[in-house]
């Protein structure tokens, strides 16, 4: 086998194969007694078909079993002895197939770069400072106090308000044509809670228990839709109970029974203890997303398209499974397949860049992850999962979704190394303009 590598360029490999004769004869002669086997011609017993009548049964389906079976066997070894880390679809252009003659034929492959990875340690990151003051813990008790609120029907008016409760049916139309998920039933909608268009709240305002009603909702100019943006939707609309939300009183009492604490004071205590908890995550988060982007900035490098690609598809399977499982609603049809592509696509050329970079210098630091550490990581999820337990220890028995895990794993490892070893300054956080004006 003879075989030629052009570099095109540092993500992408140009192979020429050529076979001998004598391969190509070989895997000829394998095919046809491999359909020979389980010919059935009139007049021939299984297995003593004459090769001569074969090829004029199975000849296209035998020279394409053939040139199938070459190429990926050769390719193969060639990938396994050049040591090639191929990431996308081979690209096969073939000459033509003929027993008896040598075979060429040419692959495009993109591979993983060749990252030279540098100063990777001692990276300069800013830590900014969030106190946890009585207002966010105001604001904590407020929204713990929402969740606890009770629903009572308005009986002394049949008209919606501002800040009401509404259950209603909807469907919506642009240029008289129906509006991709403008329409539901038995919707269930808090005004001022910016579930739903402002505009299509506002227009809700007013209007009375059980009557139909015709509304025009204008989309504003810089609306995420751009077929919907600068438009006027016609919404059909019949509200089929008004409610009032309630809440209770902040005293002792809620304390205990919605706290576990003896008094309300105690129960602050507990929910600054919680915030400042997540004040912690939250600027882990921010430092690692700093860190990953400092590690970015000092290793230029040229990106295979057909992994931004892969990963630009998941994203956008993900965002569309959870814009189906929210539902579209009243806030107008679900952006396109385009323009989540068009703000993905950056987010997925980081995520790649990063994804390559950590795991070069994983390989470098021998950072690794045991198969007793996966198992230890499923068991913990399936503890926490609960009656899903079972479901999750299903899915990580698949080879893929536990090679998935350790790759998910030895990434959270190798920032966390690259953390420990930052040089990681605390400053304070932004000014708002409100605050400067004061």
């Amino acid at each position: 086998m003879k075989v030629d590598i052009d570099t095109v360029s540092t993500v992408e490999r140009k192979l020429r194969v050529e076979l001998p004769a004598e391969s190509v004869n070989e895997e000829f002669v394998r095919a046809y007694e491999s359909v020979s086997q389980r010919a059935r011609i009139k007049g021939f017993r299984p297995g003593k078909v004459p090769r001569s009548v074969l090829k004029g049964f199975y000849g296209d389906e035998v020279r394409g079993q053939v040139l199938t079976r070459l190429v990926e066997q050769a390719l193969g070894e060639v990938i396994r002895e050049r040591g090639l880390h191929v990431v996308s679809r081979p690209e096969v252009e073939a000459n033509d197939l003929e027993e008896g003659k040598a075979f060429a034929f040419s692959v495009l492959l993109q591979v993983k770069p060749e990252i030279d990875v540098g100063n990777y340690s001692g990276l300069e990151v800013e830590k900014v400072k969030l106190p946890v003051d009585d207002a966010q813990v105001e604001a904590a008790l407020g929204r713990l106090r929402e969740t606890h609120a009770q629903l009572e029907p308005v009986e002394d008016r049949d008209t919606v308000e501002r800040g009401d409760c509404v259950v209603l049916d909807f469907a919506g139309s642009v240029d008289g044509k129906a509006l991709p998920g403008g329409k539901s039933e038995n919707t269930f909608l808090e005004l001022g809670r910016a579930n739903a268009l402002p505009e299509f709240e506002a227009a809700l305002v007013g209007l009375k228990k059980n009557g139909e009603h015709t509304i025009s909702v204008a989309y504003p100019e810089d609306h995420f839709n751009r077929e919907l943006a600068g438009k006027v939707a016609t919404f059909s609309v019949t509200v089929r109970e008004i409610k009032r939300k309630v809440l209770p009183l902040l005293d002792d009492d809620f304390a205990k029974d919605h706290g576990e604490c003896a008094s309300l004071e105690e129960l602050k205590q507990k929910l600054r203890v919680r915030l400042e908890s997540e004040v912690r995550e939250i600027q882990e988060r921010d430092l690692k997303e700093k860190l990953l982007s400092r590690l970015i900035e000092a290793h230029p490098f040229e990106v295979p398209p057909a992994m931004v690609e892969r990963q630009i598809r998941f994203l956008i399977e993900r965002n569309q499974s959870r814009l189906a499982s929210r539902g579209a609603g009243a806030s107008g049809a679900e952006p396109s397949v385009e323009q989540m592509r068009k703000e993905i696509e950056p987010h997925a050329l980081r995520q790649v860049k990063t994804t390559l970079l950590v795991e070069k210098i994983a390989a470098r630091e021998k950072i690794e992850v045991s198969d007793q550490e996966i198992q230890e990581k499923v068991e913990e999820a399936a503890r926490a999962a609960g009656e899903r337990g079972p479901t999750i220890r299903e899915i990580y028995r698949r080879e893929d979704a536990r090679e998935d895990l350790r790759s998910q794993m030895a990434f959270d490892r190798t920032v966390d190394f690259l953390l420990a070893r930052a040089k990681v300054k605390e400053v304070a956080p932004p000014i708002d303009a409100k605050d400067k004006k004061s």
